[in-house]
């Protein structure tokens, strides 16, 4: 037994009764992803031309709210291509994954590797900070009162549009160039001072900070190919200035729902966070990950991600099996966190690790101390 009251033993039975796929599934959440997101798209478009230009303006604005709520989806179901838990063969979970992908702006097999380190590691802190880097309050503390300030407005919800364009559409694109022409540059030096030698050669020992394997740099560069091609094509269909306001502010609005998202599954009040001694994988996605408790028609678009702490206690059920999973256990998620709509403002508030405590808190939560820091008591026994 662990110390979330979860065995081994339960934990195996609810991978084995739940870890199943359905392909056919799998093609019908496709299916009922794309077709819809491809009609919007089109809708998009035609609403600009409308002589009425107050009414063109207003529909678009509202596909575009549209786009950002089935770009989360496309995004969930790429996530669990990278758990090969979509489809029950793991080629046509690259394939889709691969797709899905482009359609977000990520380089899906890159990303499914880092995100795989996550849920190795969540929970402890140690070793992993979730998407807001959390600081310690230690940490914090060592900050100026200018770098804790910006810690703290930059970690704010308003600024999560900005991290979406980041996430999706900027730093893919960035790193990819940067590493690209990085390469090129050291490529073209050595072969000028050993011209015998061949490019595979020099390229092996080129030392790459934006990929791993050049396997992951080949994903990169199929992936950005591929989008970039789309980007040239859809301006020539329908101008560059209609398609990248459409497609720049669905997929940001869209990268800032996934951070939310993501981060108020972990970053909540009192959510347990261990260090490396203390860590248990079972008790982290009991206590160190929380249930969204969304309206029906939310959780159909962010593919029932909202159930995390199913998900994170087994990464090989598929979406369409985690609300039922969650049913047929609720005895032993009593304890998981909800958390609500109206409460994620609240919860994203709390960006500091109580390494201390065990525990995810707020600044507004630590007592100060008199020389201005924030008083860090004794932990709990």
């Amino acid at each position: 037994m662990t110390d979330s009251g979860l065995s081994a033993d339960q934990k195996k039975e609810i991978t084995a009764r739940f870890a199943k796929k359905n392909n056919a599934i799998a093609c019908r959440q496709i299916a009922t992803t794309l077709i819809p997101f491809a009609l919007v798209w089109y809708l998009a478009i035609e609403s600009a031309s409308l002589d009425n230009a107050l009414a063109a303006w207003g529909l678009t604005a509202v596909c575009i709210a549209v786009l950002c709520l089935f770009l989360l989806r496309v995004f969930v179901l790429m996530h669990d291509c990278g758990h090969n838990a979509l489809f029950a063969k793991n080629s046509y979970n690259r394939a889709a994954g691969f797709f899905l992908g482009v359609l977000c702006g990520m380089p899906q097999y890159v990303w499914s590797k880092n995100h795989a380190f996550h849920h190795a590691t969540n929970g402890n802190w140690d070793r992993y900070r979730g998407p807001l880097a959390t600081l310690s309050i230690e940490e914090f503390n060592e900050l100026t009162p200018a770098q804790q300030i910006r810690y703290r407005v930059l970690r704010h919800i308003t600024m999560a549009p900005v991290g979406g364009f980041l996430y999706l559409i900027f730093n893919p694109r960035f790193t990819w160039i940067k590493g690209s022409l990085a390469l090129l540059v050291f490529v073209a030096r050595h072969k000028l001072r050993a011209p015998s030698r061949s490019l595979r050669s020099i390229a092996d020992d080129f030392q790459p900070r934006y990929w791993k394997t050049w396997k992951d740099y080949q994903h990169m560069t199929a992936n950005n190919l591929v989008l970039l091609t789309i980007w040239v094509l859809m301006s020539l269909a329908i101008g560059p200035i209609l398609f990248f306001t459409i497609y720049l502010i669905s997929l940001s609005l869209a990268g800032a729902g996934g951070i939310i998202l993501f981060t108020v599954q972990h970053n909540f009040e009192d959510s347990w966070a261990a260090d490396e001694e203390h860590w248990d994988y079972n008790r982290a996605a009991i206590e160190g990950t929380s249930f969204l408790v969304l309206p029906a028609w939310l959780n159909w678009f962010t593919a029932d991600i909202a159930y995390h702490h199913v998900h994170h206690l087994s990464a090989s059920i598929p979406n369409y099996q985690l609300a039922e999973c969650h049913q047929a256990y609720a005895h032993l998620f009593e304890d998981v966190t909800r958390i609500s709509l109206r409460d994620v403002p609240k919860a994203l508030r709390n960006n500091l690790w109580d390494r201390h405590h065990q525990r995810i808190t707020s600044v507004e939560q630590v007592t100060q101390g008199v020389d201005g820091n924030m008083a860090v008591s004794e932990p709990y026994t």
